[in-house]
């Protein structure tokens, strides 16, 4: 496999969700070698501005905003153009299926799901940066990539920090897998504390620049309770050897440790487009503009054993692991619905731990065969958690 042309010319990509984090870090390293790269599809959620501002620079084939309301005003943002506009769930999906050599499935949430297994099974090389679509039907899309012979490839810096110093060869003498949080923005904070903050300072996370979503989950440690479950299902080892150390600088993105008591790690300076590089180039590394590591002027590097009382999220996440079938998928959707609520401030910040409790408390849990239970299951958990937010329940 060739570095980022192949044997015939330029590789061609897809990126979903193109105006996110993610998918700008994702253009702005094929801006950095445009020779290399030609753009079948760019898709979006809803902002139409800079979605039409991207497809002018890179010229693909189509380009797809997910809320079909907005279809209008992309057309209009791109008249002049030759490039495909079309809008809606649908139409992301159909994007994805569009033969690629490599596709960024950048797309936050379970609405990442359809269009990242679309790629899947096209056979394309998948660089995974939406982590639900593991937490959500790991079983599902895993028996995917190996009836496709697509490869899957993790963008969270933790997975692909793990995926760079994994040996497949010897998963049997693999002790454990060591994702590191930085604790997110309320580490040292007391519960009581935590439950005044907003959604401003939730979101202010003190190395990584991400989504509020994806922010405010790293401040409750959701997000590295999804993480765990999608350790799971990436990498051949039990569910008890994937652990969580607390690291606030940020700068061991992860490690492995081996029967023999070596334990190896990936460090780099918390950059996106560090990772991203990684699955763009595979089997071979490209040039990122990431800053370099300076460890003398880092200092020192601390890490601390995760606070369950403070942090309950990541007990919850553990729990819908151990408890497998649909737990995750519950676990997922509650934690986006009273996440959303929580940035339109009609809850508090521990109020979200709390809702993601009640609704998996309340939804037995079921097999997932296909997508058709996944994504029921997926509605009944957002129609429990809204519940719940309505009637201004929280549960101690």
């Amino acid at each position: 496999m060739a570095l980022t042309a192949t044997e015939n010319g330029p590789r061609r990509i897809t990126i979903l969700g193109s105006t996110g984090s993610i998918g700008c870090n994702t253009i702005d390293l094929v801006e950095r070698e445009p020779e290399g790269y030609c753009v079948e599809a760019l898709t979006a959620n809803r902002n139409v501005t800079l979605l039409a501002e991207q497809a002018r620079r890179l010229r693909p084939r189509i380009a797809v905003v997910a809320d079909a309301s907005r279809y209008h005003a992309l057309r209009e943002a791109l008249s002049g153009t030759n490039i495909e506009v079309a809008a809606g769930a649908a139409a992301v999906v159909e994007a994805a299926t569009r033969p690629v050599d490599w596709m960024m499935a950048g797309i936050v949430g379970a609405a990442g799901l359809a269009p990242t297994l679309a790629g899947v099974r096209q056979g394309a090389i998948v660089a995974l940066a939406n982590k639900e679509t593991l937490v959500c039907a790991g079983e599902l899309v895993l028996r995917e990539v190996k009836a496709k012979r697509a490869t899957l490839l993790p963008v969270d810096s933790e997975h692909n920090a793990v995926f760079q110093v994994f040996d497949f060869a010897q998963s049997d003498r693999v002790a454990r897998i060591i994702l590191t949080a930085s604790g997110g923005p309320f580490r040292t904070k007391t519960l009581d504390e935590m439950r005044g903050m907003t959604p401003e300072q939730a979101v202010a996370h003190p190395n990584w620049r991400m989504g509020a979503k994806i922010s405010v989950d790293s401040a409750t440690l959701m997000n590295k309770g999804l993480e765990v479950i999608e350790a799971f299902y990436l990498f051949p080892v039990r569910k008890d050897q994937v652990d969580v150390i607390v690291h606030p600088q940020s700068v061991i993105h992860s490690m492995v440790e081996y029967i023999d008591g070596s334990v190896l790690a990936q460090l780099g300076t918390p950059d996106m487009r560090t990772p991203i590089a990684y699955a763009m180039g595979w089997p071979k590394r490209i040039a990122a503009p990431s800053p370099r590591l300076d460890l003398a002027a880092v200092g020192q590097l601390t890490f601390e054993r995760p606070d369950y009382e403070r942090f309950p999220a990541l007990r919850l996440a553990r729990a819908a692991l151990e408890a497998g079938g649909s737990a995750p998928t519950v676990l997922n959707a509650a934690n986006e619905v009273a996440v959303h609520a929580f940035l339109d401030r009609q809850i508090g910040f521990l109020d979200i731990a709390k809702i993601v409790g009640e609704t998996l408390d309340r939804i037995p849990r079921v097999a997932i065969d296909d997508l058709d239970v996944v994504a029921e299951i997926d509605r009944e958990a957002r129609a429990i958690a809204g519940e719940i937010i309505a009637r201004n329940r929280v549960i101690n």
